[in-house]
């Protein structure tokens, strides 16, 4: 990491942007807040407590083992975070990496389960702990794309299946639950490739499977990118890291190397 001001940082990696054909996103929660999504915790997040109203921490109400055993409760719980995302779209932030991958070859990695990549035309995406929007059944193969959960009321969870009358839930990873064999296959073929620059953007950096691609790109020489107001676990390892909201840095990436090209 070097000691460069925020505005001399972005004219070096909207420089290396210029010279890059393949690019890595990976993006978690801090890119979806500038559209004001809630977090799950902290200071304006759903669940600011230890524990729910039903007294079991939000990582139990979302975890596989409730959904087997109470699913009524862990659809409670998807129903409240998907309400309180209702009508948020995309932002800036998602419009920038969509638009680069119009000129180069751009793959998305994102933790993030709201769809909002997809939304603002992202073509290459990792959606490694799926999409809410996507239900399918847990007994059978039935499958269905729902905009919204409007049509669920509290008193008639869970839904069930019109083809067997069996549990339906959304294709998202819950707390407990293997990653998408075809999403984690996806990425080791992508990063085996190799990308030219790599941008981590509003993740805390937590999962080995976030941390790995930024890692190991800085060990072949390639350009790291950090871009969140706070520190994590790769903070001291990057190249460039910017400090300032996904949305706003990306745009100012973005004027920065349409100037240039």
């Amino acid at each position: 990491m070097n000691d460069l001001s925020e505005a001399d940082n972005i004219a070096q990696v909207a420089q290396h942007l210029q010279q890059a054909q393949r690019v890595l996103f990976i993006t978690g929660a801090g890119l979806s807040a500038d559209s004001g999504l809630p977090t799950y915790r902290g200071i304006g997040g759903l669940y600011q407590q230890q524990d729910t109203e039903d007294q079991v921490p939000i990582e139990v109400a979302l975890s596989y083992g409730m959904l087997r055993t109470h699913p009524a409760l862990t659809w409670k719980y998807l129903l409240q975070i998907e309400q309180a995302c209702r009508g948020v779209g995309y932002n800036r932030g998602h419009e920038v990496i969509a638009k680069l991958a119009q000129d180069k070859e751009v793959w998305v990695l994102t933790q993030n389960i709201d769809g909002f990549h997809h939304a603002a035309g992202s073509p290459n995406l990792i959606e490694i702990h799926g999409r809410l929007q996507h239900i399918h059944c847990m007994s059978c193969k039935h499958k269905e794309v729902w905009p919204d959960f409007s049509h669920l009321q509290l008193e008639n969870l869970p839904p069930v299946c019109p083809a067997c009358g069996g549990i339906l839930r959304p294709a998202v990873v819950l707390f407990g639950e293997m990653l998408s064999p075809l999403e984690t296959l996806s990425l080791t073929q992508q990063v085996q490739q190799g990308f030219d620059i790599v941008f981590s953007v509003g993740t805390s950096s937590l999962f080995p499977y976030i941390v790995a691609p930024v890692l190991e790109a800085k060990h072949d020489g390639v350009p790291t990118v950090e871009i969140n107001p706070g520190k994590t676990e790769i903070s001291n390892a990057v190249d460039y890291r910017l400090r300032n909201r996904a949305a706003k840095i990306l745009d100012d990436i973005w004027n920065t190397w349409k100037q240039m090209s």
